[in-house]
């Protein structure tokens, strides 16, 4: 596993071995998360139990919002094992 944190298209992101992990972007109310599409539907429901609104691509957290980190640890975790094997940025 070789985790980066790197800056890409003005927001900091995640990598792992070259694919795609995780990225971050600030707003005026909220901190968007963005795993990708596949992870916010597998993580639907916590993330909706969470209280957090979210889209295909992403989801938000209020800046006076409880932060979720055991959720963010397995959105983590979830994509570092399902793309250990792929060689492309994006799924």
């Amino acid at each position: 596993m070789s985790i980066r944190g790197e800056i890409k298209w003005n927001q900091p992101m995640f990598t792992d071995h070259g694919t795609f992990i995780i990225a971050f972007s600030i707003a005026k109310g909220h901190i968007s998360v963005a795993p990708e599409a596949v992870v916010i539907k597998q993580f639907e429901k916590e993330i909706e139990e969470a209280g957090y609104s979210h889209t295909k691509e992403l989801f938000r957290i209020k800046w006076t919002d409880k932060v979720d980190y055991d959720s963010l640890r397995k959105i983590v975790a979830y994509n570092i094992e399902s793309k250990k094997d792929m060689v492309k940025f994006w799924r």
